[in-house]
C-alpha cells in the first residue's frame, strides 16, 4: 500500500477567471495550499481528455463547439484559454478514477466545473461534465457499478440529464445528488446519518468505485450554499472517507463548488488572500482524506 495520496494535477488545468467565477484558476491555488501542511500528497501527470471521450457523454456537435470556439462555455463565454483548459480538467478526473479503481485506492482530482454540464449544453460554470466521462471510462475499463456521490450544493442536474439521455450507461451508474434549491436542509449529523447508510448500501448492490464531489459551497458562509459549519463540513468529508476506507471501496474526489471571498479582496489580484475561506475547507477535506486513508499520517 502507498504511503501518498496521488494528485492529478497539470499546470495546464488552469484558466483566468470568467463571468466572476474564481473556480477555473483554482487547481493551482489549492495545490499550492496544501504543500505547505505536509500532506502525504504525491503530484501525476496525466493526458488530457480527447474529444473522443468528451463525446462519451456529449453531443459531438457541442464537444467540437465549444472546442473551436464556436459554441460558449459554461462561463457564458467564448474564452480560447478556456476551451485549452477544459480536457486537462476532465482528464485529470478521469486519470483519478481510473487510478482509484485499478490500485482500490483513493485519489484526487483538483478540479471544479462538472455537474452542471448537460448532454449538449454547459451552464453554471460547468462545460463537460467529468464525472460522467469518467464513469464510462470507468465501465470500459470493466467496472460494473459506478457511484458518484454528488455533495456540491446544488443538484447535479447535468448529470441527471446524462443518465437520462444515455440508459446502457445509467445501468452501471449510481447518483446522489445532495443540493438542490436552497439545499436540503440536512445538518451536519443527519447528512452524517444518511451517508452511513448510503454507502454501505452501495456496497452490497456491487458499487466498485466512488466518484466523491466534495463541494465548498455547502458552508454557512458560502453566498450560494449557506448551512453547515466548518465543523459539519469536515464531518461530512470524515464519514465519506472512513466509511469508503472500511468498506474497501476505491474513492476518487475532486473540489467543486466554493464561493466565499473575504471583503475587500479580489480574487484576480491575490486570490490566495481573497478565497482563503475556500481554500481553508479544501485544505480540511485533504485532511480528513489523509487521516481514513492513511491514519499514520494523517494529521499533518
Amino acid at each position: 500500500m502507498s504511503n501518498t495520496i496521488p494528485v492529478f494535477y497539470r499546470p495546464e488545468q488552469n484558466a483566468s477567471q470568467q463571468g466572476g467565477s474564481p473556480s477555473p484558476q483554482k487547481p493551482e491555488h489549492v495545490v499550492r495550499s496544501w504543500q505547505p501542511h505536509g500532506f502525504p500528497l504525491e503530484l501525476r501527470s496525466f493526458p488530457p481528455a480527447s474529444r473522443e471521450e468528451l463525446c462519451l457523454v456529449h453531443a459531438p456537435e457541442y464537444v467540437l463547439g465549444v472546442l473551436e470556439g464556436d459554441l460558449p462555455n459554461g462561463f457564458g463565454t467564448f474564452s480560447e484559454q478556456v476551451a485549452e483548459a477544459l480536457p486537462y480538467t476532465t482528464g485529470s478526473f478521469v486519470a483519478a478514477a481510473l487510478h482509484a479503481f485499478r490500485t482500490k485506492g483513493v485519489a484526487v482530482s483538483p478540479t471544479s466545473g462538472f455537474h452542471h454540464a448537460q448532454h449538449g449544453r454547459g451552464e453554471g460554470c460547468c462545460t463537460f461534465n467529468g464525472l460522467m466521462v469518467a464513469a464510462s471510462k470507468l465501465v470500459r475499463a470493466g467496472a460494473k457499478q459506478v457511484a458518484i456521490l454528488d455533495l456540491d450544493a446544488h443538484v447535479g442536474n447535468g448529470t441527471q440529464d446524462i443518465l437520462a439521455r444515455l440508459p446502457s450507461l445509467a445501468r452501471h451508474v449510481a447518483h446522489y445528488t445532495y443540493g438542490g434549491d436552497g439545499g436540503t436542509g440536512l445538518d451536519g449529523a443527519s447528512l452524517a446519518g444518511l451517508l452511513e447508510g448510503l454507502l454501505p448500501r452501495w456496497k452490497a448492490e456491487g458499487v466498485e468505485v466512488v466518484l466523491y464531489q466534495a463541494g465548498a459551497d455547502p458552508h454557512m458562509d458560502d453566498p450560494l450554499g449557506g448551512y453547515l459549519t466548518s465543523e459539519e463540513m469536515r464531518l461530512r468529508d470524515r464519514t465519506v472517507f472512513q466509511a469508503c476506507a472500511r468498506l474497501g471501496l476505491p474513492l476518487a474526489w475532486n473540489l467543486a463548488g466554493g464561493y466565499q471571498q473575504v471583503d475587500g479582496l479580489d480574487a484576480a489580484r491575490d486570490f490566495d488572500a481573497a478565497t482563503r475561506p475556500v481554500l481553508d475547507l479544501h485544505d480540511n477535506t485533504f485532511r480528513e482524506c489523509a487521516a481514513a486513508w492513511l491514519p499514520v499520517r494523517g494529521d499533518a
